[in-house]
C-alpha cells in the first residue's frame, strides 16, 4: 500500500469550479491514497493576495499540482514522484 501523501486543496466558498475539484478529487482519494485538506483562501488576507481569483489550487510539498480543473495526469505524475 503506498504511503498517504499530503495535498491541499486551496479553495474558496460558491466556487462551483472548487466544487468540482472536490468531487472529482474524493473520487480518486481512496484509489490514490492521499489526505486532502481544504483551505478557503477568504480566510487569510495573505492567501487572498497570493491566489485572488486563482481558485481552486491543488497543491503538493510546496509545488502546485493543477488549478481551475484536475488534471489526472498532473496528479499521477506528483504522486509518482514523491512515493
Amino acid at each position: 500500500m503506498p504511503e498517504s501523501a499530503e495535498l491541499i486543496l486551496y479553495v474558496r466558498k460558491d466556487c462551483h469550479l472548487c466544487s468540482e475539484m472536490i468531487s472529482d478529487l474524493n473520487k480518486l482519494q481512496a484509489k490514490l491514497c492521499f489526505h486532502l485538506e481544504l483551505i478557503d483562501v477568504d480566510s487569510s488576507l495573505s492567501l487572498v493576495e497570493k491566489y485572488g481569483e486563482f481558485v481552486p489550487v491543488l497543491m503538493g510539498k510546496n509545488e502546485e499540482v493543477c488549478h481551475f480543473h484536475l488534471d489526472p495526469k498532473a496528479l499521477d505524475a506528483y504522486l509518482a514522484k514523491i512515493r
